[in-house]
């Protein structure tokens, strides 16, 4: 029989955070082991809830949710949006320029989609949140990955952007908060990105779905807020800030030059009439969600449940023989590395699978995140400080096996289930 063979488009399209890894967790779950998931940020697993008010908002709005509604979206959702841009400072924002998305990944698939031609580029940091450079593959175009430096606590030099456009550039992507590596990029650095952009006509895609994710001194600046002369595409959503993953509602509002773009968004409005709508029920939240009281901020200062799971990975790593990473600023991740020449050959997915195998901790490979090196990966910080105390044991046992040559220890199955009821 002839096999059935993928679509060739695929063969430059990875997303490695559900790939092979999770699957094996996947069938070693079925066979009774316990596994501290820690590779996906999906703050429902670890016993986060969503705010009550937005529970509430849905419930009561079920009635007004059985019909399609218009492409763009709910108009109260799209002005909620339109009013945050307006409070942050961002001008000429009206809910025509709103877009509606079963969350932000619909909408880099739709964005994408709407602009690139045959082997168009988009600038996109490295490492990078994966989805964009497989999205930018799977719609006909070729990511060009700038990098950002562990040096310079993961934050981009402008300067190595600049010489990376060519006459086949047409985009920017800017994640910040970042993820993976939690940096919180400077206004420094977002001007002269802005000032890049609006050099070339580049449009930015400036993703910022942990904007209100930050520690310490760390402060959030909305790129829509220095970008003018060029079109700029926030995009945000319910999932992180809200703890409302399975919603699947995220939003791009468009700001700067909109006047010039207006082709390109009749485009976009388009594709966004093809898949009719998104998930109506979860837009009646947004207004409630933005409205409301912010009660991430109870989170993330000191005391917060992240906040104290973040200081958990900050003293695992400092008292770790192996181990390095810059403190994340933002978002719900930490990307560590291995210090130079500790552990000579290592291998991040060799890492992960005996990691995942001997001492059942699932993560990220640092080169999911389409990075050249193989001496990181990334942990979410969304289980409790006391979990991940004994994830950072487990970890430095099995890195005290590489340094000694033994095979690793596993553990048995009964030792997990404490940990799994703690989430």
């Amino acid at each position: 029989m002839r096999s059935i063979r993928p679509s060739a488009g695929l063969a430059n399209v990875k997303y490695e955070i559900r790939g092979d890894l999770a699957r094996r967790a996947h069938e070693m779950e079925r066979r009774g082991y316990d596994i501290i998931p820690l590779n996906i940020g999906n703050p429902g697993v670890f016993g986060f809830r969503t705010p009550e008010t937005m529970r509430l908002a849905m419930i009561e709005n079920l009635k007004a949710s059985e019909a399609y509604s218009h492409q763009k979206g709910i108009f109260p959702a799209r002005e909620a949006v339109v009013m945050q841009q307006q409070s942050r400072g961002v001008r000429g924002v009206s809910a025509d320029e709103v877009f509606m998305g079963n969350g932000v990944s619909e909408l880099i698939d739709l964005v994408l989609r709407a602009l690139l031609s045959t082997d168009d580029e988009v600038l996109v940091p490295m490492p990078n949140y994966p989805l964009w450079t497989a999205a930018v593959n799977l719609n006909r175009g070729r990511a060009v990955h700038y990098p950002c430096h562990a040096a310079n606590g993961f934050e981009p030099d402008p300067k190595e952007i600049e010489a990376l456009i060519t006459s086949r550039t047409r985009a920017i992507v800017v994640i910040n908060p970042n993820n993976p590596t939690g940096a919180v990029y400077s206004r420094a650095t977002l001007e002269a990105i802005a000032r890049i952009a609006e050099r070339h006509h580049l449009v930015v895609f400036s993703d910022e779905i942990y904007d209100q994710i930050v520690y310490d001194d760390a402060k959030f600046v909305p790129m829509a807020t220095l970008v003018q002369n060029t079109l700029c595409a926030t995009m945000s959503g319910l999932s992180k800030v809200y703890r409302a993953c399975g919603y699947r509602v995220g939003w791009v509002s468009f700001s700067g030059d909109v006047e010039s773009a207006r082709e390109y968004l009749s485009a976009l409005d388009k594709l966004s009439s093809l898949r009719l709508c998104s998930n109506v029920p979860g837009q009646w939240a947004v207004q409630t969600a933005l409205g409301g009281y912010q009660s991430i901020l109870e989170l993330t200062r000191p005391g917060g449940r992240l906040y104290e799971s973040r200081q958990a990975i900050l003293n695992g790593v400092a008292n770790s023989k192996y181990l390095q990473v810059h403190a994340p600023r933002g978002a719900i991740y930490a990307f560590i590395g291995v210090k130079d020449g500790v552990l000579p050959g290592f291998d991040d997915q060799r890492f992960a699978m005996d990691l995942l195998e001997h001492k059942h901790v699932l993560l990220a490979p640092g080169t999911s995140f389409n990075t050249p090196y193989k001496t990181h990966f990334r942990i979410t910080l969304l289980p409790r400080a006391e979990v991940l105390a004994d994830v950072f044991r487990r970890i430095e046992e099995l890195l005290d096996s590489y340094g000694d040559g033994a095979e690793p220890v596993s553990r048995a199955a009964p030792d997990l289930k404490v940990v799994r009821n703690q989430s």
